[in-house]
């Protein structure tokens, strides 16, 4: 028997329903063409690529050609900062991003350091969120860019993005959001949110892994110096075969996450307020939530066993299958460095676990999770 699966926030499984649209797109029988070919088969293709275009801009509410094609958000990511470093460097070479940002921004920055930029790096309040004051203080006139996590995928916490977009369009400088975790879980509308860059990915959503994509705003004109070279696709920012049958699928979990949003929400909401409510119920002494803040989504819970090692617990667990921080974290580190932004100590960090649930967590595998914990040894009363 499977283990209950509940780390969503890692990865999801593809919906069926989008593995189906996938598969009419690599087989002999199917439309498997080179989207850049201009015969029938090419044209085949392109048409799927634009409609899936389409689709992921319709989440946005942008126009399709504000789109761009990558492989996953990391690369999405990498393009963003790298390239609108490179192309406005003449502006400055500051950066602005936050200490609890996923790998792919924090390691991108490293990077852009030994290249000669400067980042400032900001800490959190306790409860994760960003003091828009200590933005506004954080920015200078040689800065260019700012980059901040919409969803955090470690506590679930939402930056207010709205807000520093208005702060940093105000003030002429770049405005990244890495929105991997933000499909399905929130709205969100560019034309409230005035970015200039949003990374986004499939596999949070279920669809495929391998594919993400970039937005950049095209009014005012953003564009960004290419990673990869070679055959000029995608307006030139990424060249490369573009991926139809990964492109498909990232389409299609968009669409349906559109379609399903407001039963998806519920239905996690209701998983989340019964894990927090049973758990503390019964063991009000052991377990608090490390995220005491409403501006959070339900999909993730991060909670802490008081007395306890994390690590420990999910091995007497094998029937559930969570995580103790990122899975892009790597290993030998030493607890989550989000939790330790956020000021909780060493002991409070690998005492931490997350739970994440899904479209396809059900409430039975909830209520097995619960019996599991809650018959943990050192947690039966």
């Amino acid at each position: 028997m499977k283990p209950i699966y509940l780390d969503y926030a890692a990865t999801t499984p593809v919906d069926s329903r989008v593995a189906a649209k996938m598969f009419a797109y690599l087989t002999a029988e199917g439309q498997f063409g080179n989207a850049a070919s201009q015969h029938v088969y090419g044209l085949a293709a392109r048409e799927a690529v634009e409609t899936a275009r389409e689709q992921v801009a319709a989440y946005l509410r942008a126009d399709p050609s504000e789109i761009i094609w990558t492989s996953c958000a990391t690369e999405s990511i990498n393009l963003a900062l790298k390239g609108a470093a490179q192309l406005y460097q003449r502006k400055g070479k500051h950066i602005v991003t936050m200490k609890t940002e996923h790998k792919a921004v924090l390691d991108t920055c490293m990077q852009l350091e030994k290249d000669g930029w400067q980042v400032t790096y900001l800490a959190p309040e306790v409860d994760g969120l960003l003091d828009i004051k200590k933005l506004e203080a954080a920015l200078r006139d040689d800065t260019v860019l700012v980059s901040i996590m919409h969803v955090n995928n470690e506590t679930g916490v939402i930056q207010d993005i709205e807000k520093m977009a208005q702060l940093t369009s105000v003030r002429g400088i770049l405005f990244h959001v890495d929105a991997a975790q933000s499909p399905g879980k929130l709205t969100l509308d560019t034309r409230n949110v005035v970015a200039d860059l949003i990374s986004l990915g499939a596999h949070k959503l279920y669809g495929p892994k391998g594919v993400g994509a970039l937005y950049l705003r095209k009014k005012p004109r953003v564009r960004v110096s290419p990673l990869i070279h070679g055959g000029g696709h995608e307006q030139g920012m990424r060249s490369g075969t573009l991926a139809t049958h990964q492109i498909v699928g990232m389409g299609e979990a968009f669409h349906l996450a559109q379609q399903e949003f407001d039963r998806d929400w519920a239905h996690v909401k209701l998983l989340r307020e019964k894990l927090i409510s049973q758990l503390l119920q019964q063991h009000s002494n052991l377990i608090c939530l490390n995220t005491e803040t409403t501006q959070v989504v339900p999909h993730i819970v991060n909670l802490r066993f008081e007395g306890m090692i994390a690590d420990a617990i999910l091995k007497q667990l094998p029937g559930i299958a969570a995580s103790t921080a990122s899975a892009c974290q790597g290993k030998g580190t030493e607890g989550s460095y989000v939790l330790r932004a956020m000021g909780l100590n060493e002991e409070q960090i690998k005492s931490s676990i997350r739970f994440s649930f899904g479209r396809f967590t059900t409430l039975q595998e909830l209520d097995d999770c619960l019996k599991q914990i809650i018959n943990l040894p050192g947690m039966v009363k």
